[in-house]
């Protein structure tokens, strides 16, 4: 089977969904499919044993000129003109020539595909707007949604209307109804954004975040983090609605009633902190078992980190329904550490964990997290393979395997 793969970005180091996109590409490669990669990262990355294509930038257009000049005047001055224009148009100029670039781009291929799958990160799905303008397209066309959209369709409380969101509605009504198949990485993602745009229901499968084989290259560890010691890890952004507060008043809750402990534990917080800089930076100055490092690594080290860590760490936001699957579940799973998650109850991550899975808290539940800490370390000075996660299950459903099958299913 040949696959085109419209993506994004393939640059590992921009962000978690492309760690989660090239991932994908890798498994698609290795379960046997001829894959050619279209990418719009704006410079020219190859990806080992794959075909791939670095899609080039309209330069020469109104709507290049325009979105430069935007941002020339927002640059100068106070006047942000963006709400104003993706009110009027539904997307900003820079949207409008990026979506062109890939149409265009697209309109010259020669390759004889059996499914399109685009591939998108953050907020803009941006391969699935010019794909949608390609109708010849659409019976082979697999849409894969890695998180709610619009904005306004998140849970609480990341929840928020863009001025705009009417155009985004149309658009992915669109999307939902001329995709030939849909994919989502959750099951519970895949019903949240069935409630809004039914056609999701029809279509829709599910293809986790994969379990992607990958070699340090680098296995040197940094000063802070010792192996020899019980390291409770969170590697990826604190974003604003990510609190770690529950978390680290847990540990000083643990430390009072272990405080013998202090030499041996340690709390790594590994990513941008966001608008939790100055919190987790107070905390410091009472806990000096914590560790903070604002700001980005090299996924290279944060993955050796994951892999030696004793327990990896996923904190969600409070809320009653969590239906992200977190890029970094599958390092976790590869780890094969127990994964301490702070969720709702009614999380993705939760309910792949299994409802006996005994380390999991809500993520303000203070007193819970102590205990779940306790349980952990305790284990561990018993004898370290005792936290071993060893769940042959998730590693199978993460699986080549399981990707290969899934995409020879539609077939059928």
């Amino acid at each position: 089977m040949k696959i085109l793969v419209v993506v994004d970005s393939i640059d590992i180091e921009d962000s978690s969904g492309s760690k989660a996109n090239v991932a994908l590409i890798n498994n698609l490669v290795e379960a046997g499919f001829e894959v050619l990669v279209y990418h719009y990262t704006i410079r020219n990355i190859q990806l080992q044993g794959v075909s791939c294509y670095a899609i080039p930038e309209i330069k020469y257009s109104p709507l290049y000129f325009l979105s430069r000049m935007q941002r020339v005047i927002q640059r100068n001055s106070a006047l942000n003109l963006a709400p104003f224009f993706e009110q009027l148009f539904g997307f900003s100029f820079t949207f409008f020539n990026d979506t062109n670039s890939i149409l265009k781009a697209l309109k010259k291929l020669s390759f004889d595909q059996d499914l399109v799958l685009t591939l998108s990160k953050g907020g803009s799905f941006r391969p699935h707007y010019a794909v949608l303008k390609l109708p010849q397209l659409h019976d082979k066309w697999m849409a894969y949604v890695h998180d709610p959209y619009p904005f306004h369709f998140y849970p609480q409380p990341y929840q928020w209307v863009e001025p705009s969101y009417k155009f985004k509605e149309a658009f992915f009504k669109e999307v939902a109804e001329k995709a030939k198949h849909s994919a989502f990485p959750s099951q519970l993602l895949l019903e949240w954004m069935g409630g809004y745009f039914p056609g999701f229901m029809k279509t829709g499968v599910v293809i986790p975040h994969q379990n992607s084989k990958y070699t340090i290259q680098n296995t040197v560890f940094p000063s802070y983090f010792d192996s020899s010691k019980f390291n409770l890890l969170h590697a990826g952004n604190l974003l604003n609605t990510r609190s770690p507060k529950g978390l680290i008043e847990g540990l000083k809750l643990f430390f009072e009633r272990y405080p013998e402990a202090k030499k041996e534990v340690r709390l790594l917080l590994i990513g941008s902190c966001a608008g939790y800089s100055k919190m987790v930076s107070d905390y410091q100055k009472d806990v000096p078992e914590l560790f903070v490092h604002d700001g980005i690594i090299p996924f290279d080290l944060v993955y050796n980190i994951q892999q030696n860590a004793t327990v990896n760490i996923i904190i969600e936001a409070k809320s009653e329904i969590s239906p992200f699957l977190p890029a970094k579940f599958p390092h976790c799973v590869a780890a094969n550490k127990m994964i301490l998650s702070l969720a709702p109850y009614l999380s993705e991550v939760k309910r792949l964990l299994g409802v006996d899975y005994e380390y999991w808290s809500e993520v303000d539940d203070v007193t819970k997290i102590s205990k779940l800490i306790e349980q952990l370390y305790t284990r561990w000075k018993e004898n370290p393979e005792n936290l071993l996660l060893n769940r042959r299950d998730l590693q199978e459903y993460l699986s080549v395997d399981y990707l290969k099958q899934s995409i020879i299913n539609l077939k059928k």
